[in-house]
């Protein structure tokens, strides 16, 4: 288990590094069910990501509710530009670090073999998360997520579930869906989805080509005695 989540820093950490500039288009879509009302909100939104941390957002259309679009989808995008400092990057980076690790599976799926690790967040921050993850076992990068944030992010907010996909754009695991339901304390439920889409990538480097790498399947890299 050691040399997958090692592999999966060192993976993570080149793309990083070779991922300069790309854009791309997203659809934010929320449904509201409960008290007071039910609302609904829809917003398309494009976006460029400048390395090593900028990114540019434009609205292109919003329908719907006013208080989603701007107490919902805004914040969103507030919140995923504070990620983007230094400090916010290193705290929430899928490390030892931050989490603790421990191997639950391995499957066999059409498009690949995926180790799936339990994460434990060490910390109680607000961009962090537990549940499980999937491993692409060449790659070595998430393929997907189900879980809880780390934190709830609202005294009103009695249970988040989300769910991310994620999908390989030349030699880059870029996100694909992102699904979160929650239950408010006075009995509404809150539908959240973002769409990604349209992706362009307009600048990167060669990433490290490996001509021989150990398979941590093996009885050592799981750490399986």
């Amino acid at each position: 288990m050691d040399d997958v989540v090692r592999n999966l820093q060192q993976k993570n950490a080149e793309r990083a590094a070779a991922l300069e500039e790309f854009g791309g288009t997203r659809v934010y879509r929320m449904q509201y069910r409960g008290i007071p009302s039910d609302h609904d909100a829809e917003m398309v939104v494009t976006m460029t990501f400048h390395a090593p941390a900028a990114k540019q957002f434009n609205v292109i259309s919003q329908t719907g509710s006013k208080f989603i679009v701007e107490h919902v989808f805004m914040k969103l995008l507030e919140g995923e530009q504070e990620a983007t400092s230094d400090e916010n990057r290193r705290r929430t980076a899928l490390s030892t670090e931050n989490y603790d690790f421990a191997l639950a599976g391995y499957e066999s799926s059409a498009d690949g073999g995926r180790y799936i690790l339990d994460l434990l967040p060490k910390t109680r921050n607000k961009f962090l998360y537990r549940g499980r993850i999937w491993v692409d076992d060449k790659d070595f990068a998430v393929v997907r997520i189900e879980g809880e944030p780390g934190r709830n992010p609202s005294f009103w907010i009695k249970k988040t579930e989300i769910a991310h996909r994620y999908v390989k754009v030349n030699d880059f695991w870029l996100p694909a869906e992102n699904h979160t339901e929650s239950v408010t304390r006075l009995g509404g439920r809150a539908v959240l989805s973002i769409e990604y889409r349209d992706y362009k990538i307009t600048r990167a480097t060669p990433l490290p080509f490996e001509n021989a790498r150990e398979d941590p399947r093996s009885s050592q890299g799981l750490g399986i005695r």
